[in-house]
């Protein structure tokens, strides 16, 4: 039976995979989540799903859902961004299609305990929807911990609810329609160009390399503006389903740029190539905008703030300082502007 068919709360979650209500997939943020908040929720979902669509409180061990982080303090951020956030869920009611806005996430008593549990309430409109919903993307677990950006989990998500569609292949969508699916902040990323070059294109990149399907969003014009995309998939042949299985087993540290393919080795004077190559990737649209950083810089960066898309946040350092008398040492101003950036943009 096509899994489309099923009706979604009797799908069930597996060792490696979990399920999502398809209507949770295309809603739209009108308070922005972080990447962190994305795979939380899904997680906090999966853990609810037995009992996903009646009024009872879900108990989870915190650990669960620190991911590789030690402390917990993430996951409170996560809670409170996750029940302030409002979305608009695309419904039909008597046989007429609406929009239901609704809370995410419902009250919940976090114990102190580092090793404590969390209880949670899913809301009442949000279990009607669950309850009632008959399309659901099923993510595979290390994809979804894989990809880099919540824009690459946006679209991973899209193209997993919709893969399995028998006579169907592609979807339009106008530009700001997909701009509030994939969770853009307002006033962020306005023109079509640098939502092209900030989020569908390393989205799409990531996507078609860790995924069991191939990607391509076209842009669509009316008159000489960008006004709609459309979105295109296709399942992979074994040997690229072969390359996204390996592509899986490599270190997340330069995964993305491996994606993209911008990667090199990094060799220092006198020394033979390592066996398990350094890896440093600078995106060639970035060489001509001011000093080079050293390759130093970047893996600091890395340790420092893991999870974070580094050359991205390069892209708005070098933005921030266009105009600006040039720093005495760019290397320490680029590690400073990250720090702040992430004290501002956490995950």
């Amino acid at each position: 039976m096509d899994e489309a068919a099923i009706r979604t709360v009797a799908a069930r979650p597996n060792a490696d995979s979990l399920v999502k209500p398809g209507e949770l997939v295309d809603l739209v943020e009108v308070t922005p989540l972080t990447l962190n908040d994305r795979r939380i929720y899904n997680q906090l979902l999966e853990n609810a799903w037995d009992a996903i669509d009646k009024p009872v409180t879900h108990l989870i061990a915190k650990s669960m859902l620190r991911g590789s982080h030690n402390s917990n303090d993430r996951i409170g951020d996560s809670l409170e961004r996750l029940m302030s956030a409002i979305v608009k869920v695309a419904v039909v009611r008597d046989g007429e299609p609406a929009i239901e806005r609704v809370q995410l996430l419902g009250g919940n008593l976090e114990s102190v305990r580092a090793d404590g549990m969390l209880e949670y309430e899913i809301p009442a409109r949000l279990r009607r929807i669950i309850g009632n919903s008959q399309v659901f993307a099923r993510l595979q677990r290390e994809v979804m911990f894989a990809l880099s950006s919540k824009y690459a989990l946006t679209l991973y998500e899209m193209v997993q609810k919709r893969g399995n569609l028998r006579w169907k292949a592609s979807e339009r969508f106008t530009l700001e329609s997909l701009r509030g699916i994939m969770g853009v902040p307002r006033g962020k990323l306005t023109s079509w160009s640098n939502l092209k070059l900030r989020a569908i294109d390393p989205a799409v990149a990531e996507v078609n390399a860790l995924s069991g399907f191939m990607v391509e969003i076209e842009p669509i014009k009316t008159g000489r503006a960008v006004t709609h995309v459309e979105l295109r998939w296709w399942r992979k042949d074994g040997d690229a389903t072969g390359a996204a299985d390996r592509a899986l087993q490599f270190s997340r540290i330069g995964r993305k740029a491996r994606a993209e393919g911008q990667v090199e080795t990094i060799v220092a004077a006198g020394q033979s190539a390592p066996s398990a190559p350094q890896l440093r990737a600078r995106p060639a649209w970035l060489e001509a905008r001011g000093p080079a950083l050293q390759t130093a810089t970047y893996e600091t960066a890395r340790l420092r703030h893991p999870g974070y898309d580094i050359y991205f946040v390069e892209g708005e350092w070098r933005n921030w300082a266009a105009g600006k008398e040039a720093p005495q040492d760019p290397d320490r101003a680029f590690l400073a502007f990250f720090r702040r950036y992430a004290e501002g943009n956490p995950l």
